[in-house]
């Protein structure tokens, strides 16, 4: 139980739980979302799903492709490879209908600003958008920020 009275679970993907470096595929993390969160859904009911960079764009996979989820916390989505903002990894958004929360540094090479503001416009759900200023993709330092942003966000929406 976190200090703001939700219940915070953690997932590795089955890659790391095997010692390895390279990820797994995208339907093998999808699916590793999924189940991970049948079991956290069962046990509060309630389902606001996030992760950081990969583990927040396999988490908006799995809700696209229709896993029930009362909301998105997306903590640096990688936009794009960087310095190739023409692959965007964003085809799954307009299936998205649940409210999102990105968050994101003001000098993140997978996506700056207005490049996330304006893709995020395919969602169909609420989105919000906060950007921790001077802070690249690594947002090194700003754990507790990144924490009130999230708290803030949840409470705001009635998700907390």
């Amino acid at each position: 139980m976190s200090e703001a009275g939700a219940d915070v679970v953690r997932m590795d993907f089955p890659y790391r739980k095997a010692g390895r470096r390279a990820p797994d595929k995208a339907p093998v993390l999808v699916r590793s979302v999924v189940e991970e969160a049948e079991v956290l859904r069962n046990r509060t009911g309630r389902l606001v799903l996030g992760g950081r960079s990969m583990g927040g764009r396999m988490c908006s996979m799995a809700v696209a492709d229709g896993l029930p989820a009362d909301g998105l916390v997306l903590v640096s989505y990688p936009l794009h490879p960087p310095g190739r903002p023409e692959r965007l990894r964003t085809e799954h958004f307009p299936s998205v209908g649940v409210p999102c929360l990105f968050v994101s540094g003001t000098r993140d090479a997978f996506g700056a600003p207005g490049e996330i503001a304006a893709a995020t416009a395919a969602i169909s759900g609420p989105v919000t958008h906060e950007w921790i200023e001077g802070k690249d993709h690594s947002l090194r330092g700003a754990d507790s920020r990144v924490a009130e942003i999230v708290v803030a966000w949840m409470g705001r929406t009635g998700l907390l």
